[in-house]
């Protein structure tokens, strides 16, 4: 189940870049602190990124990805990212390495694929819903419902309804 969420995620991100322009995902917003659309959808990206390319070694490091810049201005290379990695995410939970250094000296937690893959959709959610405050200045852009909105809110909303 939680990897079709996550895969539901990134297609209402490729959802999203399918219909903004390059100069459209380069505009800064004030909304956002002057950040654009292309830099919290780049972040997304590149934190799947630093946990699926490592999954074969087991050893996760956030804090030391690639920053690709192409990704935040070219909706094209973007898209094609997002694509790749939602058709690798059915992978088998196994145990990973967590290396972080918030507090100066790196240090490694214990951690897993599962628990990873839920930040990540967490974290994209988050950023989703940064962008969409962007998005009441581009009143032409169509988003999902549940675009920046937490499982667990999608789901007390229905009971709220019933």
């Amino acid at each position: 189940m939680l990897v079709q969420i996550v895969k539901q995620n990134l297609s209402e991100n490729i959802d999203l870049l399918q219909q903004l322009t390059n100069e459209e995902l380069t505009l800064p917003f004030l909304e956002l602190s002057n950040a654009t659309i292309g830099e919290h959808m780049r972040h997304i990206i590149e934190l799947l990124g630093a946990l699926l390319n490592h999954y074969e070694s087991g050893s996760i490091n956030y804090d030391k990805r690639k920053r690709d810049i192409i990704l935040q201005s070219d909706t094209k290379v973007a898209i094609k990212i997002l694509e790749k990695y939602r058709s690798e995410l059915d992978k088998p939970n196994k145990s990973l390495s967590l290396a972080h250094n918030c507090f100066s000296d790196t240090e490694m937690l214990e951690t897993n694929y599962f628990r990873e893959l839920l930040y990540n959709l967490e974290h994209s959610i988050h950023h989703q819903a940064l962008i969409k405050v962007a998005l009441f200045r581009l009143p032409h852009i169509k988003i999902a419902d549940s675009f920046g909105i937490a499982p667990s809110t999608l789901e007390y909303r229905k009971q709220c309804a019933q």
